[in-house]
């Protein structure tokens, strides 16, 4: 018999806020964290803005020492998973049946660039010795599990955007088969640095939007590109026996995972949405629920004309009837698009969605798209008490993603 799976603990880096409670409150009260770029001279850069995470202290969490061997995505990616780790108040737990299960799409970017530059300024003695380990995408599921001394299955989830809801899943699933009592799961990316812009910019899947309002805006009719984000998020991840062994606090329930592929094209959505269509089946059918007792959709929602469309067209054929009942936002339009770690961040938000009975808005809305009709939450979030959410992640390679989550009630 499978085992329940229960979320025990929570943790964030994002574009607004470091912490799972600032988040929460910035996307209640519709903050944009988008920005102009700090990180480097952008005169050159068609592209102007980002996502940036701000006013992170990261000796906080990692010393210094350490600091200087971890890129900027397995800094967050330890910082998230410390943080879940923490709120979930373990007094004992077998690191042997603790695992980690964490994604990155691009991994150590920044310190290839910087390591390339001594290259071919000062010569190949000059590279770091910590080059490698700091540029390898496992690398922040290892840093974790040493940091945790997590002992059980240790992965690295590389799907592009639907990386991290896909380590989740993963997680999920040897949870439910009795492999592990406990995960840690979710997903890291740093990779606003010069080739990261440059490199997304010169396929045109970036906005080169110059006002950070009406840059990363899913479902509106002059969308043109998403917004390029950063950090990290993590979820502790429990059978539900050994949560309630323990007396831990539940934030809700993870019901079911679908994932499909495309086969269809290395950038772009099948425009049939079969792919999607299928995942969000699949999770549904996994949670043993029906469609109309989806009362929200956290989309994936990148604020691209293709990626929206086709979206919006594969929820519409899998509700069906139910559709005018379903409400579905983009929190993308507050944190922009942090690739690999978008699926975990977003499930996090959905999540605090289903507690706390308030759906997420989708900011910067002003243009209605006849392709995209659905009730996506414009502009300001409102309260409503809803039971079994969804959320979306679709990604490069033709990846489709999809995890129900119910809130959790005492049964």
């Amino acid at each position: 018999m499978k085992k329940r799976v229960v979320i025990t603990g929570l943790g964030v880096v994002s574009p607004i806020g470091n912490d799972v409670n600032s988040m929460w409150e910035n996307v209640k009260n519709s903050t944009c964290g988008i920005d102009f770029i700090t990180r480097f001279d952008t005169e050159n850069f068609k592209v102007k803005l980002a996502a940036e995470v701000k006013g992170l202290n990261v000796e906080d969490f990692i010393s210094r020492q350490e600091v200087r061997k971890l890129d900027n995505f397995t800094q967050f990616a330890i910082i998230g998973a410390l943080q879940a780790y923490e709120d979930a108040k373990f007094a004992e737990i077998n690191k042997e049946r603790f695992g980690v299960i964490l994604s990155s799409g691009i991994g150590g970017l920044e310190t290839i660039e910087n390591n390339h530059e001594k290259l071919v300024d000062k010569g190949p003695e000059r590279i770091s010795p910590h080059f490698i380990p700091m540029v390898l995408t496992n690398l922040a599921a290892g840093n974790v599990a040493i940091t945790l001394g997590a002992k059980g299955i240790c992965l690295s989830v590389v799907t592009a955007c639907a990386a991290s809801t896909d380590a989740i899943g993963t997680a999920f699933r040897y949870i439910q088969s009795g492999d592990l009592d406990v995960a840690v799961a979710g997903g890291a990316e740093a990779s606003i640095t010069p080739l990261g812009i440059a490199g997304f910019s010169v396929m045109k899947a970036v906005t080169e939007s110059t006002d950070p309002k009406r840059a990363s805006i899913p479902f509106d009719a002059e969308r043109n590109g998403f917004v390029m984000g950063e950090g990290a998020g993590a979820v502790i991840l429990e059978s539900l026996d050994h949560a309630l062994a323990r007396g831990a606090k539940i934030y809700g329930e993870l019901l079911g995972y679908g994932a499909t592929c495309d086969a269809h094209h290395i950038t772009a959505p099948d425009p049939t949405g079969g792919g999607a269509i299928r995942a969000m089946s699949m999770a549904i059918n996994d949670a043993g629920i029906l469609p109309e007792d989806i009362d929200y959709i956290n989309a994936h929602g990148t604020s691209t004309p293709l990626n929206d469309k086709t979206e919006v067209a594969a929820v519409k054929e899998v509700f069906k009837e139910s559709i005018d009942q379903l409400a579905m936002s983009s929190t993308k339009s507050m944190t922009g698009h942090l690739l690999g770690a978008a699926g975990v961040v977003e499930a996090i938000i959905t999540t605090k969605a289903l507690e706390e009975g308030f759906l997420p808005p989708t900011i910067g809305h002003k243009e209605k798209d006849p392709d995209c009709d659905l009730d996506i939450v414009a502009n300001q979030g409102r309260s409503k008490n809803i039971k079994y959410a969804m959320s979306n992640s679709l990604g490069f390679g033709g990846h489709n993603a999809c995890i129900v989550i119910k809130k959790w009630e005492d049964n």
